[in-house]
Order: C-alpha cells, then structure tokens, then sequence
C-alpha cells in the first residue's frame, strides 16, 4: 500500500507543467487517488538554462532530460514526464518510456505578425525557429526567407515577435492546445507538405525499467495507438541518428493492427529532400519505423548525410 505520494519530476516551463498536471490527473483518475499523492518535482535542465545558442553547439536533445534522468536513477524521482519530440533515441541503462497519453494534434502552428500566412510573407522577411527541421522545410518553401535561431519557451518566442524581433514564428500546435493558446496561430501548416517532428504532439512518462509497483501504475494510462506510433517514429530517428543537427520528419498512424507511417529527411538548405512511406504490422511498429529509416538512406545515398555533419 503506497503511503507516500509518488514524486514526478517534470521542468519548470509552464508547457511542461501543463503536461505534468495533465499526467498527474489522468493517474489520480485512474487510480482513484487523491492529487496530493503525486508530488510534483520541478528541476533546471541545461536546456533550459541555455537558450541563447542552438541545440546543436551545447548537446542535443539530451539536455532536457538529463538532470531528470539522474533523480530517476537515483530513485529521487519515481518517474518523470517529457514531451516526446525532446527524448534522445538512446536512453540511459536501466530506464525507458513506459507510458504515453493520447497524441495531440500533430501539425506546426504559424503565428504570423506581418503576414497571416508563411507563403504569404513579404520577400526577406525574417521567421524565427530553433528546430533544424522547421528551418529546412521553410528554406524548401521559400529559400527568399531569412531563418534565424530562435529559442525559449513558447511565451518568450511569442513576446520577441510582438516586439518585431521577427516577422513570424513556428511552434507546435499541441503546446499551443495544452497552454489554453489555441487562439494564437495564425495558420496550421498542412502536414503533407510541412510534416511534423517525430514524435511531435505525444508526452511520454519515463520511469525504471525493473520497478515494477510504478511501471503497473504508469500502464493504466498508457495510449497503446500513441506508444505504437511513436515506437515507429523513434525507430525511423534511430536509424538515421537523429539529432538537433538533422532535419528529419516523420508520423505513423496506428488503427491497433496496422501502421502507416510517411517520414522525410531534408538538406538542412532545403534543396534536397527525400521521402518514404511504408505500412505494416502495428505489433512491429519499433521494427517498421527503422526499416522506413533503411529504405530512405538507400535512397538519399551517402552523400546526403555530409551536409548533417
């Protein structure tokens, strides 16, 4: 009988703390427990620490994570809860994703201030992003755009555009949802044409492989068709050593018995990009995902990934 409350440890922006309540409610509701026996623990990550550099100059995805995953490994923490698009492919021994609440809408919010529309801005124009795969696919759109650097949480990006630091800005539609701000973009971009992060849209809660008593908790809220899809999407990330230093899209849909996932890797330019769709059994989501990764490395060819370098 658990008698004190399972700490959860989550960052401090008010996104992840939206998706850490969201996670903690969904568990008290499951379980039928009161909130007060999940105790939310708020750590500093590198990541957030350092916004004024890329992604890519101070260590990748990882940085959001790796003080969480030391309290995990230490037992300080009894799990943690991360947006999925920021989780490295290679977690650290003895951890693992064990749970993922139902996917958000998957596709990029445009919050526009000198044009509604990205296809519609001024030539020049400035559009800021810290994702190497949105600044790829607005190159590939329009190569007349200056892409800048552009990080911090989605309240800073939204104050340095009204102060006209840019012209616009991208940010996922789903943080824009859980943060009450689905009032605030204005376009939704066609995810055939810009697809999402893999991952993009879905929390993940990460907890110890062998601990059995949280690992039965996290299952009663776990979404078997987001795990399957997100197992595809990571598998396609593995594959290609997927990093903030390469622009790769991707997103798998499961019914429960089959898959389907398209995904995109791209020049971080934008002149070049190749494509792969592929579909298959659901309960080899994890496999599929890393042979669509295969299959469009055979067709980029080697010289494709020297510009990833």
């Amino acid at each position: 009988m658990q008698t004190k409350p399972f700490r959860i440890g989550t960052r401090g922006s008010p996104l992840a703390l939206a998706q850490t309540h969201e996670t903690r409610d969904r568990l008290a509701a499951a379980h039928g427990l009161p909130p007060e026996m999940f105790e939310i623990v708020v750590l500093s990550t590198k990541g957030d620490r350092i916004t004024d550099r890329p992604l890519a100059e101070i260590g990748g995805k990882g940085l959001f994570t790796e003080e969480l995953e030391q309290q995990l490994l230490s037992g300080d923490l009894d799990f943690a809860v991360h947006s999925s698009k920021d989780m490295p492919t290679k977690l650290p021994d003895g951890l693992t994703l064990s749970a993922f609440l139902p996917r958000e809408d998957i596709r990029d919010a445009f919050v526009g201030r000198t044009a509604a529309k990205l296809v519609e801005l001024p030539e020049g124009a400035t559009v800021g992003s810290s994702s190497l795969r949105r600044q790829a696919l607005i190159r590939r759109l329009r190569p007349d755009i200056n892409v800048i650097t552009y990080r911090g949480q989605v309240e800073t990006r939204l104050r340095k555009l009204a102060e006209g630091q840019v012209d616009g800005t991208l940010l996922a539609y789903a943080g824009l949802k859980r943060l009450g701000m689905s009032d605030v973009p204005t376009e939704l971009l066609d995810p055939e044409a810009f697809p999402p992060a893999p991952a993009q849209g879905a929390i993940c809660i990460e907890s110890r492989v062998r601990d059995d008593r949280v690992n039965t908790l996290l299952a009663a809220i776990d979404d078997p068709r987001t795990h399957e899809a997100v197992a595809c999407e990571r598998g396609f990330l593995a594959t290609l050593d997927g990093s903030c230093r390469t622009p790769i899209a991707g997103y798998a849909q499961s019914d429960g018995a089959h898959i389907r996932f398209s995904g995109m890797i791209l020049t971080p330019d934008g002149t070049t990009s190749h494509r792969v769709e592929i579909d298959g059994k659901a309960a080899e989501a994890a496999e599929l995902g890393r042979k669509a990764g295969e299959q469009i490395r055979a067709k980029a060819g080697p010289g494709f990934f020297s510009s990833w370098t």
